[in-house]
């Protein structure tokens, strides 16, 4: 099992198996995940199309059912979505005709009004756009909606975000800068972060440790620990090695015969 530091509010998850019924019989998801995140850490998980990345964060954030085993975030087991867990998509998914700070307020709700304002006018701050507190989502670039997801995601204040590829379908450069922004927030909230990507450099710029998960069924094949100091350079030795490290995994497993199409 994947260990780290604190375990306060840490998310255990102990012989998690997924299988999923179609009408050719039953394929297996994910297969004996047993992983243990630490209060404030950020992992990056990585692994080949169809392995169960998704799957595996839709059910820490609730939104996935009927598997076997234990989610737990602290002592509390994760039985549906809830407020102390935010996520971030591909897609930004902000309702188009509402204002940046009517869709960060868009998840609030039991405050008080005046409390709702200095929670999005908080966390607009957070991620750069105080200024574009009335604009709609169209007349932002790309980037700048995800921004805005995430400050969504964050509103709540939630003890755990989990980020599902959620720059993927930016440009490189845009990509580069957004993956910065998120290490900035992370280090300002020290939310623990957890993050599905297929980019291995940006698993290893963000991430404490580096989850690698087999081809389906998913299991958690090895973990990596990535102990290079931020801000982290991309050219230095020891993270082309670290680099290196992984993609050995991957071919490794590219080289054995599977069952499923990926």
């Amino acid at each position: 099992m994947g260990t780290a530091g604190s375990l306060g509010e840490s998310l255990v998850i102990e012989q998690l198996n997924k299988t999923y019924r179609v009408s050719t019989g039953d394929v297996p998801a994910l297969q004996e995940i047993n992983l243990t995140i630490g209060e404030r850490e950020f992992v990056s998980i990585v692994g080949s199309s169809g392995c169960g990345k998704s799957t595996l964060l839709r059910i820490i954030a609730g939104l996935e059912n009927g598997y076997a085993g234990t989610v737990k975030l602290g002592d509390r087991r994760i039985a549906g979505p809830g407020l102390d867990r935010g996520m971030v998509f591909q897609e930004h998914r902000l309702i188009p005709w509402l204002t940046v700070e009517q869709n960060v307020a868009f998840g609030l709700n039991g405050r008080a009004p005046g409390e709702n304002e200095r929670l999005v006018r908080e966390h607009l701050e957070l991620v750069g756009l105080s200024s574009f507190a009335k604009a709609h989502p169209h007349q932002l670039s790309g980037g700048m909606a995800q921004r805005v997801a995430i400050a969504r995601a964050l509103v709540n204040q939630p003890k755990l975000l989990l980020l599902d590829e959620p720059f993927g379908a930016l440009d490189a450069l845009t990509k580069i800068q957004m993956q910065q922004e998120i290490l900035r927030i992370w280090e300002a909230e020290r939310t623990t972060m957890v993050l599905v990507t297929h980019d291995i450099d940006e698993a290893i710029y963000l991430g404490d440790r580096v989850v690698i998960m087999s081809s389906r069924p998913g299991t958690v094949k090895k973990i990596m620990a990535v102990d290079l100091t931020r801000p982290r350079d991309r050219s230095s030795y020891e993270f082309i090695q670290i680099r290196k490290g992984i993609y050995a995994e991957f071919f490794a497993e590219a080289e054995k015969p599977f069952a499923y199409a990926i």
